[in-house]
Order: C-alpha cells, then structure tokens, then sequence
C-alpha cells in the first residue's frame, strides 16, 4: 500500500469550501432539535471526517448528553445551543487515540495529560513495555520506570505513595476513573509489574531462575483478575537494552526480559483464550524472536489469532535494509498464517536530544551503559576519561553488527547548547576533526568537561521521505509509539497526528499523494479503536462526541519544532513539547470543549474531568 491508492491517487485536499465533496447521504443525520430539545454543542460548517475512512462532508455537528446527536448538511438550530464552534475552513475530526504512552505516574499528579490534549489526542493507552503499577508497590515501580523511560524516580515514587489507594486491578480501575481525567485512558497490564509482584524484584531478574508452577498459575490468574477489571491485556518486553533504575538491583534488565518462551506462551493462552491483546517489543539483534512473537499470533484457522502489536516499524539509519521487513512479515503472517499483528510505527523523523550521555539507545552498548549505570557525576566524568573506557567506547562505536538503534555516526550528532561556545553549532565529528581527534575522544572530552550541559540532537530513524510515506500507508502498520509521557528531555512526539496529516496534506499539494486526508484519519482514529476494541475514534450520530477541530492552514513547519516547558508537577523539570495551537482550533471530550488554541477550560484536569477509563470490546 506504499503506492497511491484509489481514494487517495490525485487527490486535492480538502481545505476550504471551494473543495469538491461527494453525495453523501448516508453520512448526514436530519436535525432533531425540534423533537430532543436544543442541542449542548454545534459545531458549524467544518468538513467532517467520520473515522471510518469515508470521504468528508461539510456539516454541522450536534452534541447532546455528551454524544453526537446529529451529522447534518443542512445548518443546525443554534437557538439555546450552550455552545457554538464556528469551525468553517476548517476539519472536524474524532478525537485521536494514542495507543502508545507511559503517562503511568503523570496520570495520578496531572490528570488532564495536557500535553497530549492540545494536540487533539482524546484517548490514550498507558501500560505499554511491560510496565505498569497495578501489582508492584510503588518502590518497585520506581524503579521499574525511572531509569527505561528517562523520567525522574522520586517524582515517580512521590506520585504512587501519595496516590496509590489500590492493591490490584479493581482497585487501580477505581483510582483512575476517580480522577479528572482530561483524556479517556485504556489500560495494558505490563509483564514487569506482574512478575515483580509474583517473584519479588529481586527473583525476577535473576537470570536462569524460573517461576515454580504455582507462581506461573498465580500469574495467570492475576493476568485474568485484569481483563476482568477492563484492562486491554498484557504487555512484555524482549529487548535486552531497558534497565533498572535505582540502587537495588540497577541495571538490571526489566523483569520480562527474563522470561523464558514458556513463561510467555502460558500468559499468551490466556490472552488468546479472552480475546485481549498483546504488546511487546523482540529483540531487534535477534530475528528469530521476533518470528517467534509472529508465530504466536498465528491461528492457522484451527485456532482464535492472538492480537499482537510489536516495536517497531522504523526506517533505521544503522540498518537501512530492515525497513521493508516489518510490514511485509506482519501482512504475511496474517494472509498465510491467520494471525492479526500490527508493528507499530511514528509517522514522522525519529529525532532525539541527549543530555551528555544522558541517552536511552546508549543502554544498548556495553561502554555507554556502563556510563549510565553510574548515578554519582563526579564518578562518571572520571571514568569517562579513563583511557580504557575510552578504548572500549571505541569498540562499540566502530563494531557494526549487529545493528543497533542509534547509528554510531558522531559526525551525524549537533551540539545545540554547550558552555564551550565554539562548540555549538557543530557536530560532534566537525569538531574532532578541527582538532585533529577522534570523534569519540571529543565527545567524551566535552561530555566529561560539561556533563549534561552538553546538549546535542540527531535522527535515528525515519529519514527517507519516500520510505517514511511507504510505512505511514502498510496495512501491516499502525500508527503508534509516540511514547509520550516519557523520555522528558529526549524528544517530543505529542503532536504525531498532526505530522501526519501535515505530510498527506503537502504531499498532496507537491502532487505526489500516498495517502488521502480522509485515509490519515481513519490511521489516526478509528483504525486503532476498532483494533484495541476501545468505543473511541468514531464521529458519526450515537458516538461519544470526542472530536478536533483542525484548521490545515496552522499545518505548517511549526508543527515539525520543538519546545521546552516546565513540568511543575515533576519539580519543573523542562520537559520537550510541541506547541501547535494554530493547527488545532478546539478539542471536545465527551461533548465538552475542554481545549481552544492551547488554552484549557477552567478547572480542566483539578475540579473538572470529561474523561472515563475505557473497557474494551473483547475479540
């Protein structure tokens, strides 16, 4: 589906008025007003898409009760009308979900997850790479979270011994659906917290210790306790380079990356036997296991596929080649195999920024994980200029193979802000070759004379255009991983949704489109809902009235910038944003407009909440 497809081959997008709409008479409802009473919420002659991937309509929306009462192409009644949307020239769209997230902790001190809202995102989905706080006690999760997602521990700590009222997932379902939620929030059960409450810690990264039987039936009983409570299902964790914060057991790897294919069949029979879905994230160095996770999504027609969706669909830069495979394993195994699994992908540029070495892709690498294992600055600086650090560091930046996350290309790193003035502007190798060094020694020298007042910046991944395009359409590819909640000062990705349809809507404009807008939508929307079983990502009569007003001409190269806002709720800490408000005129929650231009309704997220945990629809 790389190439333009039907609905989308020369395609104008559908700015404004002057744009030619279909007759669409089954997408419009008749105004009822007359017979419900006047409506809560219009929204006025915007272009709306319905999620479903149909074309768009230019319509009116009536909200009552908190649903959308009426899709109507004539104009609605707004006498009485509580609130009125002048949303024309612009699209009306359903609220977007994103399913990969890690706002665990954020979601207990800022309920409203702001960041995420004002981009139009109106359902989120937390628990994801085997991590979640619905068993472990909250020194346990602290660890589990702190040092693989780069958010501060005793932030993480403070948030769950303040807030933590539960002791299993009836309980935890409870505490959120108590909060002011500002988004809808979904829930997986991650493997790590699981494992760490059956085993303790401690147990759970020994490396060869394998769970009794009695521990393996418990956790499959805890397992089933959460899909009872609503949760979507499980999610694990393969990839060997996520590590324990904290001192007791520090860089250790998570709890599920120590299980043994055993341990995850026995979990994966309880989720095929629910219909619940499995995420997880194989180990990139070894294909295999991600054949293995494909294999298990496999029913073969004598048995229910295991929904599965896997990290991740990316354009690589240290492994070009690998691209393609991702998709084209994910169609085969559903077409020949009768699984349903997806790889998950960010439709945009992979961009990180570092602190030093302050990095998660260096977890990967013996010499930079070595770095990282060590908290205390004094004792870091000194072992980074340790000559025999420095030969290994060396090592590991000359070895290609396997092929790693980050691209091991210092010449391909921009120092953006550094005390060493002469230094910013320049990447790391323009410098060391001004100086007549190594690109490793200079790194190292400006990283052991700074710390993380170096700041620099580079693209891992998602660096071809055409390529970029080719993932962003592969129906064996959903639209995810913006990780968002964590990795604070290493990127921004709230705002995918809006860097997808800034790349549809300026493909379609340079004449060269892969995607139609309404197709972009449906990615964003109702593709993923309908996938994760979540009642979200429809705007059609009867639905939740979660929906964005989106003004294309805000599209624009703002949408591709970052920002630095300070987190107050994690002690101010500068976190990267994005800043869009020109794009996204409004967002509605249950039929509430709890968003304009970046500016919040009063109370959003403290007295004031439109947000509700979602249970899924099972398979």
């Amino acid at each position: 589906m790389g190439a333009a497809t039907p609905d989308s081959a020369g395609a104008a997008p559908p700015d404004s008025a002057d744009a030619v709409l279909p007759d669409r008479a089954d997408a419009v409802t008749p105004d009822r007003a007359g017979a419900d009473g006047p409506y809560d919420l219009v929204v006025r002659g915007g272009l709306v898409f319905d999620g479903t991937g149909a074309p768009p309509v230019r319509a009116d929306v009536g909200v009552r009760d908190g649903r959308v009462a009426a899709v109507s192409a004539t104009p609605l009644p707004v006498g009485g009308a509580g609130e009125v949307l002048d949303a024309a020239g612009s699209w009306v769209v359903p609220g977007f979900v994103d399913v990969h997230t890690h706002y665990d902790a954020e979601v207990l001190l800022s309920p409203g997850l702001p960041e995420s809202v004002r981009h139009g995102v109106t359902t989120v989905v937390m628990g994801n790479c085997s991590l979640s706080t619905v068993y472990s006690d909250p020194v346990d999760c602290a660890d589990l979270f702190s040092r693989v997602e780069a958010v501060p521990r005793s932030h993480v700590l403070d948030a769950l011994r303040r807030h933590r009222t539960w002791s299993g997932p009836a309980g935890y379902v409870a505490a959120l659906s108590a909060l002011p939620l500002g988004p809808h929030v979904a829930a997986l059960l991650g493997h790590s917290d699981l494992r760490a409450h059956v085993l303790g810690l401690g147990r759970a990264v020994r490396p060869g210790l394998r769970p009794t039987g009695a521990e393996l039936r418990r956790m499959e009983s805890l397992l089933g306790g959460a899909l009872d409570a609503g949760l979507l299902g499980l999610s694990t964790m393969t990839s060997p380079f996520s590590r324990l914060g904290g001192d007791r057991y520090r860089s250790a790897r998570l709890p599920s990356t120590y299980a043994s294919w055993r341990e995850y069949r026995r979990l994966h029979r309880v989720l095929r036997d629910r219909g619940a879905v499995l995420q997880s994230a194989p180990n990139a160095a070894m294909p295999l296991n991600a054949v293995l996770f494909l294999l298990s999504s496999c029913g073969f027609g004598v048995r229910r596929p295991l929904a599965t969706t896997l990290l991740t669909a990316l354009d690589p830069k240290s492994a070009p080649a690998f691209a393609a495979l991702p998709g084209r394993a994910a169609r085969l195994a559903n077409r020949y195999g009768r699984a349903d699994v997806r790889w998950q992908h960010l439709p945009l540029p992979f961009e990180v920024y570092a602190d030093g070495i302050d990095l998660v892709i260096f977890e990967e690498f013996g010499a930079t994980a070595a770095a990282l294992h060590l908290r205390d600055e004094v004792q870091r600086r000194r072992l980074l200029r340790d000559p025999h650090y420095r030969s290994w560091f060396r090592r590991d930046y000359r070895r290609r193979f396997p092929p790693k996350g980050w691209h091991r290309d210092l010449h391909d790193a921009l120092i953006v802000a550094c005390p060493d003035g002469a230094a910013v502007g320049a990447t790391f190798g323009e410098l060391a070759d001004r100086r007549g060094a190594h690109p490793v020694d200079t790194f190292l020298d400006l990283v052991a004379a700074h710390g993380a007042k170096v700041r620099w910046r580079t693209t891992i991944a998602n660096h071809r255009p055409a390529v970029l395009d080719r993932l962003s359409a592969d129906p064996g590819i959903q639209i995810g991983f913006a990780d968002s909640g964590a990795h604070l000062r290493n990127m921004a990705f709230y705002n995918f949704p809006l860097r997808l349809l800034k790349r549809v809507r300026d493909a379609q404009r340079a004449g060269r489109p892969f995607m139609s807008v309404q197709r972009a939508v449906h990615r964003l929307t109702g593709e993923l809902a309908d996938w994760f079983g979540l009642p979200a990502g429809r705007l059609r009569p009867g639905d939740r009235a979660d929906l964005a007003v989106i003004h294309p001409p805000g599209l624009d190269d703002a949408v591709e910038a970052y920002a630095e806002a300070p987190m107050e709720v994690f002690g101010g800490l500068s976190r990267m944003v994005n800043r869009n408000d020109a794009a996204v005129a409004a967002v509605c929650v249950a039929g509430a407009v709890v968003c304009r231009r970046g500016t919040f309704a009063p109370g959003y997220g403290v007295t004031a909440g439109r947000g509700r945990f979602l249970a899924p629809r099972r398979r």
